[in-house]
């Protein structure tokens, strides 16, 4: 069983990030918070890409005269680029629309948003 797990501990690492990650977005209101719950989902998930292209006793994908070389997989390492890209875009976007909120609203707590807005439709 120990063997199991040293051997998947990439694989669980990636579990337990995102589910670390969904709590943060599922249970709190503070909107930076949930910025930062969206960022280690996405760590997890980038870490799950890691762990499908690894491949045990691979070695980099650089061509050589031995045909029996096992690579490890590259592709999964080009999705990590651009999805290293589009996270920090999302949040540099998400954290811009925070700063907007809050100079609005003085807050950045969503339930406290959700009330003010509602008091705000409910006067017109």
């Amino acid at each position: 069983m120990l063997e199991f797990i040293y051997e998947k501990i990439n694989f669980i690492g990636a579990i337990v990030l995102f589910v670390i990650g969904l709590r943060i977005v599922g249970l709190h209101s503070n909107l930076i918070k949930r910025i930062m719950g969206i960022n280690i989902m996405g760590t997890g998930v980038f870490l799950f890409f890691v762990a499908i292209g690894n491949v045990t006793g691979g070695s980099v994908p650089i061509i050589t005269d031995d045909p029996n070389v096992t690579y490890v997989n590259p592709l999964p390492s080009v999705f990590i680029l651009t999805g290293i890209v589009v996270v920090v875009s999302i949040t540099v976007y998400s954290l811009s629309l925070v700063i907007r909120i809050y100079e609005n609203y003085k807050t950045i707590d969503q339930k406290e948003l959700a009330q003010l807005i509602s008091e705000e439709n409910n006067d017109y």
